[in-house]
């Protein structure tokens, strides 16, 4: 028996689900076997247990035999419950049960320029911005990307 060690470089979670839901966006996958190939061609290294896990926090679901993003817009059916004010620099977003990650996602590629960075937890996200102004403009902006 021949065992093969493979370095793989560790890639960031939210790094790898947004990969995902831009390849499951594009073309439809049967299997995630197909799925974890198409990641790997990508270079983004994902074990099966991990690419699971990031189906299931992302929401993306199988129908008539491909994996595809749910089309509800609505923020609580994305995830989004709600968003409150912490001290002059964060913006503290509440979320359905495991599904942090999976908005912490959706804001991060918004690319919203207020934004510093967002720390996903299991059921919250701190957000946090510069100052207090635009704690205000990040909280519009999200609710507007969330619909």
């Amino acid at each position: 028996m021949q065992v093969e060690c493979i370095d793989a470089i560790e890639m960031p979670k939210s790094l790898r689900q947004k990969k995902l839901l831009s390849l499951i966006k594009a073309r439809p996958f049967a299997t995630q076997a197909d799925l974890r190939d198409s990641l790997e061609r990508a270079g983004v290294p994902a074990t099966q247990s991990s690419l699971s896990r990031d189906l299931e926090e992302l929401g993306i679901v199988k129908h008539r035999g491909h994996y595809t993003v749910p089309k509800s817009n609505s923020a609580a059916a994305r995830g989004l419950l709600s968003l409150d004010l912490a001290g002059e620099n964060l913006v503290i977003a509440r979320t359905e049960p495991g599904l942090a990650s999976a908005v912490a996602v959706e804001i991060d590629a918004a690319a919203i320029t207020e934004i510093v960075g967002t720390l996903a937890g299991e059921d919250t996200i701190f957000i946090a911005v510069r100052d207090q102004k635009e704690q205000r403009v990040t909280m519009k902006r999200i609710w507007e990307l969330f619909g």
